[in-house]
């Protein structure tokens, strides 16, 4: 994918992020996630019925790698099963890890797909996949 291509997507989703704002309503399931070696601190909301990630907000201070990949996650996952949702989501780890990955699996996450020549960028790609990932793995 072209770098000026890839910097639009993660710029628009940082500027324009998907489902920004926490709702009330005890039909999600609340997330919180943090680093250690960033201001990236991220409540998430997760709903999932039937099997099926139904909806996923999120709110919280973080960088512009941190919100847009979130923005990204939750676009790809929405409408997913959870099975569908975690392969995805191992895929994506994979390639930020630099390990073997199928890449339309992940969808517009391919934007990040260099994020490994910045070491200390990789955990702000990874944040919040992470969190929706532990959930999802205790519903299955």
């Amino acid at each position: 994918m072209d770098e000026n291509i890839k910097r639009t997507i993660i710029l628009e989703n940082y500027q324009n992020p998907k489902n920004r704002g926490l709702i009330d309503d005890d039909t999600y399931t609340l997330i919180n996630t943090n680093s250690k070696s960033c201001i990236d601190q991220v409540d998430l909301q997760l709903k999932v019925k039937s099997g099926i990630v139904v909806d996923i907000r999120f709110d919280g201070e973080a960088c512009a790698i941190c919100t847009s990949s979130t923005s990204i996650m939750i676009n790809t996952l929405i409408g997913k099963t959870i099975e569908d949702a975690l392969k995805i989501i191992d895929n994506f780890e994979n390639m930020i890890n630099e390990k073997e990955y199928d890449a339309k699996l992940i969808e517009e996450a391919i934007v990040y797909e260099d994020i490994s020549k910045q070491p200390n960028r990789k955990k702000c790609a990874l944040l919040t996949w992470e969190g929706i990932k532990e959930k999802l793995e205790r519903i299955e």
